[in-house]
């Protein structure tokens, strides 16, 4: 295994305008918490708006707020961290400025826009190091005794072979109880686009590893499933429960009605950030929305 231990340091500020957002982010932190994660992918886009009127804004704004609460927490970002295309210029003008800010606290993994550059080569240059090594696109650290695996969805399949015996190889040598694996494309959704099954594979090692929670994006919603295989099939013992949190600021989108199989929760009115606590040996979630809303979720679960 080459597992990557990145120091957790704290957020840069920025002078950018505060938009409004849900004040009742401001919360009491959980008890027993060895460590926070915040989740949010397809983040900032800058088309039709300045940075400071964006929706990446929002979140970020949100997010700092959040991290008063959390001040060591650390940021993963599933992919599609700019619009359209991935460039040098839109992460100078438009994901600097907003969500910019966390780069120091962000793990990141590629999305299909980020690939929109040959070879990602603006998402490479912009993250450094801190997208893992010989931008491959995935690596993987430890923290408070999870194992934490960022994957590249985007060699999956044929192209993926040697991230496919990467991962194999890094599980096998993971003493850790716990494991989270996080990239672009949801291998379950309820978006009208249907199933990815691109990662399908990584899945199927993920579950006979014993890993419990895989995060994604791609699809601009927030949805969370029961724990499965990879075939679909609900399995609450040994199942990989999977949220999917495209809400970071590029426009939403509507889901099937009904939802797929499996899928408990579906929000597609509201941004937000998924907060994930977690303890030893389980953890807690909950999904915040960017407005005043109902439209949340949270709960818990116990590690494998």
């Amino acid at each position: 295994m080459q597992a990557f231990l990145f120091l957790l340091v704290a957020a840069c500020t920025t002078n950018a305008p505060t938009p409004k957002f849900n004040a009742s982010v401001e919360r009491t932190p959980p008890k027993n918490v060895l460590h926070t994660l915040f989740i949010a992918g397809d983040i900032a886009d800058c088309r039709n708006k300045t940075p400071a009127q964006s929706n990446a804004a929002q979140t970020a704004a949100q997010l700092e707020t959040l991290l008063r609460d959390a001040p060591n927490a650390s940021i993963i970002t599933p992919g599609d961290h700019v619009y359209e295309n991935g460039t040098a210029q839109e992460y100078s003008d438009c994901y600097s400025p907003t969500w910019g800010r966390f780069k120091q606290k962000t793990f990141p993994a590629p999305g299909n826009h980020d690939y929109h550059t040959p070879l990602a080569a603006s998402y490479y240059d912009y993250f450094g190091a801190r997208a893992g090594p010989e931008r491959r696109g995935y690596y993987s650290f430890d923290v408070a005794g999870w194992h934490v695996v960022s994957l590249n969805s985007n060699i999956a399949d044929d192209n993926g072979a040697e991230q496919i015996k990467w991962l194999r190889e890094d599980l096998a040598a993971s003493n850790t109880r716990c494991t989270i694996a996080y990239w672009h494309h949801a291998l379950f959704t309820s978006s009208l686009r249907g199933n990815n099954r691109m990662m399908k594979t990584a899945w199927k090692i993920l579950h006979e590893a014993g890993a419990d929670i895989v995060l994604s994006a791609h699809d601009h919603h927030y949805e969370r499933f029961i724990p499965q295989d990879a075939e679909g099939n609900a399995d609450i013992t040994r199942g990989v429960r999977e949220f999917l949190v495209g809400t970071g600021g590029a426009n939403l989108s509507p889901v099937t009605d009904p939802p797929r199989q499996n899928s408990e929760v579906q929000i597609t009115r509201t941004f937000g950030v998924l907060r994930l606590d977690l303890q030893e040996r389980q953890y807690t979630w909950e999904f915040i929305p960017t407005t005043t809303s109902d439209a949340s979720d949270s709960g818990a679960g116990v590690c494998h």
